[in-house]
């Protein structure tokens, strides 16, 4: 009787595992039916950071504080500067009262700097963005904003616009809350004020700072680094992005990008790993555990975003460079000397699937309506490759997926262009077209009518 209750309990429970659609991943992970991660977290997204696809959001468009994450668009800013020669690596930089009473407060993240002193660009910005040093952006800010933090917080706002980011607003270059900057608030704003933004626009200033400018990589990746070695302001910096090799919570393939904190905005950390080719994007806004704001949490739920994008998606190529697209091979062309044109992708369609639901999608191709008539024809003359239209992928459904652009799933999409160059037709071509195509008309309407006759 024991036995038969036993494995009667084995039973049940086997089922009620069914039911809830608990599944145990080979690692021993345990996911929800639809693998979503459960994230701890006020805000949180992962998006794909190639094409902007978004896999998993939560309350994405709440508008919180972002504290130091502020940083990147600062960093944005002076790498911009960099790249239109407005200013150099080298460049000295002198030290403001300002940036020096900020920088020796040493219960903020700072590496001492005095008044009077330069430091170079290079310095300042590794400091910056490997330490979070708030004196050194402070620096950094009034050098681009010609000695004004204040003015530099208009380009930074100005630049938001540019960049397509909403729901955000730069009240000071480091994010430290303005009643941490000892009564030196930028000019215009209150004792009070924070910087804001939503998950999804810090995922877009991310994105944009890392395919602008790449380099960017190259000094958020560095685990450790001393700052102004052989001077009074000698520090040894640690990066407080824990997820880098040899520190504490090392992820394979992390390399960026910036954490946070304040006690209003709690623990937050924008990240960034590449493994096989997919770079993702993440973002923790005031990471928690159990519940509650916890220091390490934002590493640790980051770690969960990464693993769900990583070990549930892949990157397809549905259409290689120079194919024709299914159903799609030629457009007909209007009052040209031919009457239709081969039409090709120019790149390679790749697109992150979930895995095993690569059935539910279809390429789509879309002409230009500048292009083309009233009847989808391409007008000539054109020339051989002359952008027609685009490929993209989508739903067979019609269901469309949240992208960081845009919420069209065409979002992921590749150009199609003409194999050939095609001339116009001369003016006698042109009429015999149009003789052809009136005794055409009526010889349609006429046979029309016999049958109607029958």
């Amino acid at each position: 009787m024991k036995k038969q209750l036993h494995k009667l309990l084995i039973v049940m429970f086997a089922a009620l595992l069914s039911v809830s659609g608990v599944l145990i991943s080979a690692q021993g992970k345990a996911y929800a039916a639809s693998n979503e991660p459960d994230i701890d977290a006020s805000a949180a997204i992962l998006v794909e950071a190639d094409t902007g696809q978004i896999l998993y959001e939560k309350n994405a468009d709440a508008v919180l504080g972002i504290a130091s994450m502020t940083k990147m668009m600062t960093e944005y800013l002076v790498l911009e500067s960099i790249k239109a020669g407005k200013m150099k690596w080298t460049d000295e930089v002198p030290i403001s009262k300002y940036s020096s009473v900020i920088s020796q407060d040493r219960g903020l993240s700072n590496v001492p700097l005095l008044e009077g002193d330069k430091y170079t660009v290079k310095d300042l910005y590794e400091a910056m963005a490997i330490y979070s040093a708030n004196g050194a952006t402070i620096a950094l800010a009034e050098k681009l904003g010609n000695g004004s933090e204040a003015n530099f917080i208009k380009l930074m706002n100005d630049e938001g616009k540019k960049l397509g980011l909403e729901s955000y607003k730069f009240v000071n270059a480091t994010g430290l809350s303005n009643s941490l900057l000892k009564g030196m608030h930028p000019k215009g704003t209150k004792p009070t004020d924070e910087n804001v933004m939503s998950a999804r626009a810090t995922a877009k200033l991310a994105s944009h700072l890392i395919k602008d400018h790449p380099e960017a990589l190259e000094i958020s990746k560095i685990p450790k680094k001393v700052f102004g070695k052989g001077t009074h302001s000698q520090t040894e910096m640690a990066n407080w992005n824990w997820m880098l090799p040899e520190l504490t919570f090392e992820y394979k393939g992390v390399d960026g990008l910036k954490t946070g904190h304040t006690d209003f905005a709690g623990y937050c950390f924008t990240g960034t790993a590449v493994k096989n080719g997919v770079r993702y994007i993440t973002v923790i806004m005031s990471g928690k555990k159990n519940g509650k704001p916890e220091m390490n949490a934002r590493f640790t739920q980051t770690a969960k975003l990464l693993d769900y994008g990583f070990d549930n998606f892949k990157m397809k190529e549905v259409i290689p460079a120079n194919t024709t697209i299914k159903g799609h091979k030629t457009l007909a062309v209007a009052k040209g000397k031919e009457d239709s044109v081969a039409i090709k992708t120019s790149k390679p369609l790749k697109v992150l699937l979930k895995k095993g639901e690569e059935d539910k999608y279809q390429v789509k191709f879309d002409a230009d309506s500048k292009l083309v008539d009233k009847n989808g024809h391409l007008m000539a003359p054109f020339k051989k490759g002359q952008e027609v239209g685009k490929a993209a992928l989508v739903a067979k459904d019609n269901t469309t997926a949240d992208n960081l652009y845009g919420t069209d799933q065409k979002a992921v999409q590749v150009p199609v262009v003409t194999t050939k160059g095609v001339e116009k037709a001369n003016w006698f071509a042109l009429s015999m077209q149009s003789i052809g195509g009136f005794f055409s008309d009526v010889w349609t309407s006429a046979s029309d009518n016999v049958k109607a006759w029958f």
